[in-house]
This record gives structure tokens, C-alpha cells and sequence, in this order.
């Protein structure tokens, strides 16, 4: 499985992309202001590194592809579905994460997997992690959502207007991740929760033959983000 944010596939999984409407429908749905911060954070990790091609793990309806290919980067997408990207000059895998063999991931020099393993069981992502790592790739970058300890307070204010925005996030660890049973698309598992430690994710990388190179954190979409390269 391979898909962003728990979002379920958009448009038959026999069609290459949904109808017009529906695509830009579910544009405007999914990259929000709020998500967009989260989106750039993809690209932006791999500013400076020797990095030309990068497999995107999960390109869902293709924002932060175009944004690889405009900044120059050689992409190829991995997904289970079809590619929902219009342009037919981006290489597209279709396969199942779990399932794919290695040698099918290598021959890039970064693999972008980010809001991705939250959908796969917790006790397969070290499984994944390995995959990618024996792959070969000089650097892997992840994301995962990430419910620990936080508070986010946002104000605006000038002579015509208002609004701020504040989260806080707190004694999630105390609780169980609830898995919405009635989406089989959706999270398995979020960082933050009861079992679900950003100690025990990192417990994962490393075993998998990962080195933390950079660990980040974004909000309002709130995500957990490791720059990583074999050890």
C-alpha cells in the first residue's frame, strides 16, 4: 500500500485518472493551505544533496511529483494504483509496498516515502525500511503523522483582520491508536500514541541499517520527518 494520508483512491483502480471534475474536485479537497507547508517540506529536504533522481513512494495526485520535476529532479512514483498523474513522461511503478521485491526500488539516488507507512501494519514498516535500504539509494526521507506533546499557536493580525489558530496536543502516549475498522485505506498507527513512541520508530530505522541524518517536525499537518542515509 502506498497512498498519502489515509485518503482512499480516487477514481476507479482500473482507469488511470478519475474524470476532470472529480480530479479537480479532489485537488482543491486535499492540498490545503493546510497540507501545502507539509507538501514543500518533501522537496525541501533534499536542498543541497547530491540527489538527482528520487523514487516518490505515494504521489497520490501528484504535487510535490510536479514539484520534483520543476526543480530538475529525475522522478519515478511507486503506488499501488495506477499513476493519477496527467503527464505521461513521469515513470510510474505499480505494486504493493509489502510485496515489491528491492531490486524494483533501486537505481535512485533518494527514496521520498512520506505519509505513507502510517497505512501499513507497525509491525511490517521495519520490513519496508530494510526493503528500501537494500535498494541502495543515498538517501531516504520519511514521514509519518505525529500526535506527541505539542502546542501550535498561529496569529494574524493587522488594521482589518483577525484569526489565529492554536492546537495542543497532550497524554495521547496514555491512549491506544483507534483504527477506523470501516476504512481499509486508513492509518494503522500514528507516532505519539500508547505503543507508538517516536523512541520505538527510531528503533525501527536504525535496525533496519538507517542513519538519522535530520529529524524534523511540521504543523498544522503534523508530521514527524527523518532525513536518512545508510549506515
Amino acid at each position: 500500500m502506498a497512498m498519502q494520508n489515509g485518503d482512499k483512491p480516487s477514481g476507479d483502480a482500473d482507469s488511470s485518472l478519475p474524470n476532470p471534475g472529480a480530479r479537480r474536485a479532489e485537488w482543491f479537497r486535499y492540498y490545503s493551505d493546510k497540507r501545502i507547508g507539509q507538501q514543500w517540506f518533501q522537496l525541501h529536504l533534499l536542498d543541497g544533496l547530491e540527489v538527482q533522481s528520487v523514487l516518490e513512494v505515494g504521489p497520490n495526485l501528484g504535487l510535490v511529483t510536479a514539484l520534483l520535476a520543476n526543480a530538475g529532479f529525475i522522478v519515478t512514483t511507486l503506488d499501488m494504483l495506477p499513476s493519477q498523474d496527467p503527464r505521461a513522461d513521469v515513470p510510474h511503478i505499480q505494486g504493493e509496498l509489502t510485496a515489491i521485491d528491492s531490486d524494483r526500488l533501486s537505481g535512485h539516488d533518494a527514496i521520498l516515502c512520506c505519509e505513507t507507512l502510517e497505512h501499513l501494519p507497525w509491525e511490517r514498516v521495519q520490513d519496508v525500511l530494510a526493503k528500501f535500504h537494500a535498494a541502495r539509494p543515498k538517501y531516504l526521507v520519511i514521514s509519518v503523522p505525529y500526535m506527541g506533546f505539542q502546542i501550535d499557536w498561529r496569529l494574524y493580525l493587522n488594521r482589518v483582520k483577525f484569526r489565529s489558530k492554536f492546537s495542543f496536543k497532550k497524554l495521547n502516549f496514555l491512549r491506544r491508536y483507534q483504527i477506523d475498522q470501516a476504512d481499509p485505506w486508513g492509518h494503522k498507527w500514528e507516532i505519539g500514541y500508547r505503543g507508538h513512541s517516536l523512541a520505538a520508530l527510531e528503533e525501527k530505522i536504525g535496525m533496519a541499517g538507517w542513519r538519522i541524518n535530520r529529524r524534523d517536525f511540521t504543523s498544522p499537518t503534523r508530521s514527524v520527518f527523518h532525513l536518512l542515509s545508510p549506515k
